[in-house]
């Protein structure tokens, strides 16, 4: 529960931020900083890949010196004053408050996961499913991250210094219960690992390399990791063209009585970013009940990241149809988006949870922040390559990268061949990875 209440309060901040940032970046009329699509594309790609790249530096400073639990701490603490100075919305202050943000993302979020991960032993029958259900608070922190952040960013009487605003006070709020509520809750988590013998992980390194257990373990470790690519690769499009999407190629305006529930009586286009959260809050239950009852049956944790890269892929299918619609001028149905959401989330559930989980049978203990850490090192090459796809959407538009269908169709045609492949070939290499963990844990 403490950790599931951190969680939401950091990932409400993250995701009400993430919603707004290419919308700000855009923005032209309403005090924006009027950037081109291509250039915000690749600084969301940038700053999102960072903030994927520093939890290796947060890893390691909590491995090695402070533990996760003050290393959190700190992480949180920097996350709030980086959003809070968003709020001046001056060009300083953007930059200044994205690199306070990344920098204490990298000390909260390896160090949250691996805490989690310390709940439970390496191959306790919960683990899956515990992580599936913390997973929940992950979302419930996204559903109402962008739809509070964004009605205040899209209101007349506000605009987007509140939106940054209101998502520091978030974050400020999740570290205060995290200070007031560990106490006994998390006696013996989060603290500085000791190896047997009263030796510290420090000394437990000096004598000497990996066990041929653990190298073991690890290779199947860089195996998986490979795949977290892809996987991040489609999954970080919705704060970016998804994002563009939403706001300029979908059926935004509402009438009737639904007009007076949304700033100037039309969704604003950061909501639909909820939309994925609110179906892993649904479907998060059902996912995680069903491994439990299919039991010894249920797939190994690896063949659930497998399934979750196919079913993303064919998600992506949804979205290549909205383009291709879109691409002849006109605005498409939300349900487009809709649907492609909910697949997107079934993707999500397979995937992501096991992944997590994943990192914590593979990584030696007394490497475990740094290890996830690296884990989400992954993520920030995706979200590179990603925010510069992005930034590419107007040459697809143009024809010059013209492969299949023309448009925008075929940028999210790139998903679905990217995904559907990756899934495959991690399916083929399911045999391997199996025999890898299971000759380190019987060693």
């Amino acid at each position: 529960m403490v950790l599931f209440v951190t969680e939401l309060w950091e990932r409400f901040a993250y995701y009400g931020v993430r919603a707004l940032l290419i919308l700000y970046l855009i923005d032209t009329a309403a005090g924006g900083l009027g950037w081109s699509r291509e250039h915000a594309s690749r600084l969301y790609g940038w700053y999102n890949g960072l903030l994927y790249l520093t939890p290796v530096a947060g890893g390691w400073l909590a491995d090695r010196l402070l533990g996760a639990n003050r290393t959190l701490a700190i992480g949180g603490a920097l996350i709030s004053l980086g959003y809070f100075t968003l709020a001046l919305s001056t060009e300083s202050a953007f930059y200044g408050g994205l690199f306070l943000v990344i920098m204490g993302t990298g000390c909260f979020k390896p160090n949250v996961y691996t805490m989690v991960g310390q709940l439970y032993s390496p191959h306790d029958v919960r683990r899956d499913s515990g992580f599936t259900l913390y997973y929940m608070g992950i979302n419930l922190g996204a559903l109402f991250g962008p739809l509070v952040c964004a009605w205040f960013a899209a209101s007349p009487r506000f605009g987007w210094p509140w939106g940054f605003g209101i998502a520091g006070a978030g974050m400020l709020i999740g570290l205060g219960f995290y200070l007031g509520t560990r106490g006994h809750r998390l006696s013996g988590v989060g603290l500085r690992p000791r190896a047997s013998g009263g030796a510290s992980a420090d000394e437990l390194a000096a004598r000497g390399s990996l066990t041929p257990q653990e190298r073991q373990s690890m290779v199947a470790l860089a195996l998986v990791t490979i795949f977290v690519v892809f996987f991040w690769l489609a999954f970080e499009q919705v704060g970016s063209s998804l994002n563009l999407f939403a706001a300029q190629r979908t059926e935004r305006t509402l009438s009737g009585w639904a007009a007076g529930w949304a700033p100037q009586g039309e969704i604003p286009a950061a909501w639909f970013q909820a939309v994925n959260p609110l179906f892993v809050l649904l479907l998060a239950p059902v996912v995680a009940r069903w491994w439990q009852r299919l039991g010894p049956r249920a797939p190994s944790t690896q063949a659930k990241m497998a399934l979750g890269l196919i079913v993303l892929g064919l998600g992506y299918v949804i979205m290549v149809l909205a383009a291709a619609k879109s691409d002849r001028g006109i605005l498409v149905s939300p349900w487009y988006l809709i649907s492609f959401y909910f697949v997107y989330s079934l993707g999500e559930l397979c995937f992501l949870p096991a992944g997590f989980s994943f990192v914590g049978q593979a990584a030696p203990a007394r490497l475990a922040s740094m290890l996830m850490g690296i884990w989400l090192a992954a993520n920030f090459l995706a979200n590179l390559i990603g925010g510069y796809l992005a930034g590419m959407i107007e040459g697809f538009e143009r024809g010059e990268f013209s492969w299949a269908f023309g448009g925008q169709a075929d940028f999210f045609l790139l998903f679905v061949v990217s995904c559907l492949g990756a899934g495959a070939l991690l399916t083929l290499l399911l045999p391997l990875i199996t025999r890898l963990m299971r000759s380190a844990a019987a060693s």
